[in-house]
């Protein structure tokens, strides 16, 4: 069975979806580009997250053709700038977005990252947003603990539903304090760049696992951002045979062994570090 993360209403969504920075950015790549997300569904990744930053909406318009007669088995996520994310700004974004995504709802709806509106503006213009069914439900998206504390402590705030952040063994600084608070919350965290877009060491750590059980280090690495059981990794995939690789990740447990043996190269934190972003 396909691993799955609760949100906080109850529902399930898949633990590894797809992710789609740079999509969009080259019109010669694009059938590719919606084949591999396709793909990515009938492998049951049926969680797809973009943004109206990626390649300036580009890549929400790939979505949108990618998901044309099957918006029904997708639970799609999208982003708004930091600069759009007023209370009237959020929804005149929204609007953008579905307009590219040819869809009338999104099912999570993030703030990409903190700027200068203040939250509560934020918030009430996501409740805007739900009580018209433009968007189901809203997250964030890098936003560390204090963020998260202030977020929860403002009107409406509790109905946060995801936080996506920067996540993988060689970025483990979350897991200080941020993974506990938002475990803690019944806030499930969102892992982008779970592979570090493909920077990760091969070999090493990874590599030793991967031989172990006969599959690929980043299969590993994307095993292991999900082992909590709280953690949506949401890996980019541009081709069908990468997305075949990163669905079979579904299936592999890592065991004690495993985890030291991944511990030891990549250390957890020991003290706070504040939260990464690429």
């Amino acid at each position: 069975m396909p691993k799955t993360v609760t949100l906080p209403n109850g529902e399930t969504v898949p633990a590894l979806g797809q992710g789609t920075w740079y999509m969009g950015e080259s019109a010669p790549e694009r059938a590719e580009e919606v084949a591999a997300l396709r793909a990515g569904l009938d492998l049951g990744l049926t969680l797809i997250d973009t943004a109206e930053m990626y390649a300036d909406g580009g890549a929400e318009e790939v979505v949108g053709e990618a998901v044309a007669g099957r918006r029904g088995e997708v639970f799609l996520v999208s982003k708004v700038y930091p600069h759009n994310a007023s209370r009237a700004g959020v929804q005149a974004a929204c609007e953008r977005s579905l307009k590219r995504l040819k869809t009338d709802v999104i099912d999570l709806y993030l703030l990409h990252w903190r700027g200068s509106h203040p939250l509560k503006e934020t918030i009430a213009g996501f409740e805007a947003l739900q009580a018209a069914g433009k968007i189901r439900l809203w997250g964030v998206s890098n936003l560390d603990t204090d963020d998260m504390e202030e977020l929860l402590a403002a009107p409406g705030g509790h109905a946060c539903s995801a936080n996506q952040v920067l996540y993988n063994p060689s970025r483990r600084g979350p897991e200080f304090d941020l993974l506990p608070f938002l475990a803690e919350a019944g806030i499930p965290a969102m892992a982008y760049s779970p592979i570090e877009q493909a920077r990760l060491p091969r070999g090493g750590a990874l590599g030793a696992v991967a031989k172990k059980h006969g599959v690929d280090p980043f299969q590993v690495a994307l095993a292991w951002v999900m082992r909590a059981g709280d953690v949506i990794a949401i890996p980019k995939a541009s081709r069908i045979a990468h997305v075949q690789m990163n669905a079979a990740a579904h299936d592999l447990v890592l065991d004690a062994e495993d985890l030291a043996t991944i511990d030891r190269a990549f250390p957890a934190p020991r003290r706070k570090v504040g939260l990464e972003m690429l």
